[in-house]
């Protein structure tokens, strides 16, 4: 049986293995290629060095993109990961201690449900439903519930707030996620570990960060590559709600969004792939530098 093992796991795989590398592996081989051609989508092209590069270091449109997403990649991780562990603690261990079992608060059966429900939805729905929500006229939601003497707020045609409004929604529609994640992890947690703390007078605080915290960092370092991975994305959520242009003066472009602009509506296909390039190094780096300092902190902990 085991000399036959390792032939069923390897036939097993090649279908799948193949697939990714002709559909992922490839296409990224592909766009590194590309983006050193001036390649318009379309036809024939000649190859052009770095000029891409050059002028991608050169766009104030390229500059403004990486600062958002720096913005988002800060703050979506952040208050995602906070929200979640808060619920899922609640929902696990909030209730206390009765009869020498741990409980979460009452009802979370149903919290659970209704915490996971954005993510039954697909991004597109998503969109399409707090676009109307944050619609700057009496026809959004929140408009419509002002004094007819009120002035609407803007909020997705203001630059001030648009990508705030973006950043609002990527929470809500992942901390469900995030909620089960960490109830999975928390469940794994042996009940006697809480009952000994408890037993030693340790309030729900301390159970939460001398206990539950450090036992669930993993999840958190895989939560937070994730979220990383999406901040840097957002493409759907930005193509949707700020119908297709970033939203005012830029206020809302993503470098996935300027990606999708330059090689669908201004043809320029080699330098979008240059900005896939870049996209694609710093989602790399990101995700290296998170499971360094992650495991980095494990080991000193």
């Amino acid at each position: 049986m085991r000399h036959g093992k390792y032939p069923f796991i390897i036939g097993f795989l090649a279908v799948p293995v193949a697939l990714y590398a002709i559909f992922v592996v490839g296409a990224y081989l592909q766009m590194f290629r590309l983006s050193l051609t001036d390649w318009t989508g379309y036809g024939t092209f000649k190859d052009v060095g770095f000029a891409n590069f050059e002028k991608l270091f050169n766009d104030s449109v390229f500059w403004t993109a990486l600062r958002h997403n720096g913005y988002l990649l800060l703050l979506l991780p952040i208050a995602t990961i906070a929200l979640a562990l808060f619920f899922a603690f609640l929902l696990n261990v909030g209730g206390g201690t009765r009869g020498g079992i741990t409980r979460g608060v009452w009802g979370s059966p149903v919290y659970r449900v209704i915490f996971f429900f954005p993510q039954l939805l697909a991004l597109a729905i998503v969109g399409v439903i707090f676009g109307r929500v944050f619609g700057p006229d009496k026809s959004g939601m929140i408009n419509g519930l002002l004094p007819d003497s009120w002035e609407p707020w803007l909020f997705l045609a203001s630059e001030r707030w648009a990508l705030t409004c973006i950043l609002v929604v990527l929470i809500w529609q992942a901390v469900g996620f995030y909620v089960v994640l960490f109830s999975a992890g928390m469940g794994s947690i042996p009940q006697e570990t809480y009952e000994a703390a408890a037993l030693d007078g340790a309030t729900r605080i301390s159970l939460f960060f001398r206990i539950t915290l450090p036992l669930l960092w993993g999840n958190i370092q895989v939560a937070w590559i994730y979220l990383g991975i999406a901040a840097f994305d957002a493409f759907a959520l930005v193509n949707i709600m700020t119908v297709n242009q970033g939203g005012p003066n830029n206020s809302t472009q993503v470098l996935s969004l300027q990606i999708y602009l330059n090689a669908f509506k201004y043809s320029q296909a080699g330098y979008a792939s240059a900005l896939g390039v870049v996209l694609f190094f710093l989602a790399l780096s990101f995700a290296w530098l998170t499971l360094r300092v992650g495991n980095r902190d494990s080991a000193d902990a």
